[in-house]
């Protein structure tokens, strides 16, 4: 049965109150009485609200969206912005430092300049000595020192033994044997005694044996003294160095030369021998020479 329409009054006409509660009382009845109408209002109401909600999500822009999980709320994880920081690579390590190469030897053998002839005339050469200045060589070498470095020392010997001179000492740098000083008898006023007192290594120098008429064979520039503080020249109670005293007694330290050890055999193969063994009631720790003088 169609429902009859509804009769709608202007507001202010004598029959607007009840045009009005007609149609509310209309309204209430269809609500209540049918279904059908029951259905129709709920979808209206429904429609009514996603309107909105889209409305809603459109003014908003993208932090605004509806969760499908959520029954239509917004979804505040999506809205807000990320606050993750950019990532960035860790930085690197810094290279590791190379590490240093060890130290390596080296060696010189020249002749006699005029400025090595000038220092060494009338100090540790003159004329009148076995050996003429051209004969004679300088030869410098690097060798260890007893706080564990490295120095280069100087020599003069005699040409024919200069390249074996050389092999020695290259031979006790690769074995670690330190020596204390090694600088030309020039610099201690040609002085032996001077020079063994500072522990000095030396070769040539024009002078008698002590208490003869016979050249030395640093005359020659063949023998070679090494430390001699630890290595003393001993007769009877005398000791030379006076500082070797305390070395008479013959142990094992640093510096010390022992009956074939490393220091004696590298002279040895050289074909030099040592006054460690001598016999004669003297004994040179420190000197070596091709003769065995």
């Amino acid at each position: 049965m169609a429902a009859r329409p509804t009769e709608v009054t202007a507001p202010g006409l004598p029959n607007a109150g009840r045009s009005v509660r007609n149609r509310t009382d209309s309204t209430r009845r269809a609500a209540v009485g049918h279904p059908s109408a029951t259905r129709r209002a709920a979808r209206v109401v429904g429609a009514v609200i996603a309107s909105g909600l889209l409305l809603a999500a459109c003014a908003g822009g993208p932090a605004a969206r509806v969760s499908p999980s959520s029954g239509g709320s917004e979804s505040a994880s999506a809205a807000a912005p990320s606050s993750a920081m950019p990532t960035t690579s860790p930085l690197s390590a810094p290279p590791a430092a190379p590490t240093p190469a060890p130290p390596t030897f080296a060696s010189t053998v020249t002749g006699i300049t005029p400025d090595l002839a000038d220092r060494v005339t009338s100090v540790s050469w003159h004329p009148g000595c076995p050996v003429p200045l051209a004969d004679l060589r300088y030869v410098t070498v690097s060798h260890r020192t007893f706080d564990g470095g490295v120095a280069t020392g100087e020599l003069i010997v005699h040409a024919e033994v200069a390249d074996g001179v050389v092999a020695v000492f290259h031979t006790l740098f690769d074995e670690g044997y330190p020596i204390r000083s090694m600088r030309l008898v020039d610099d201690f006023a040609g002085d032996d005694d001077a020079s063994m007192a500072a522990d000095n290594t030396s070769a040539f120098n024009c002078r008698l044996i002590a208490g003869t008429r016979v050249w030395s064979e640093h005359s020659y520039g063949r023998a070679i003294d090494v430390n001699p503080v630890e290595n003393p020249w001993v007769r009877g109670a005398a000791v030379a160095p006076p500082a070797g005293v305390g070395f008479v007694e013959r142990k094992a330290a640093p510096g010390v030369i022992l009956p074939d050890d490393v220091v004696v055999r590298a002279f040895a193969a050289a074909g030099w021998k040592w006054g460690g063994y001598w016999t004669a009631g003297t004994l040179d720790y420190q000197h070596f020479s091709p003769s065995g003088r």
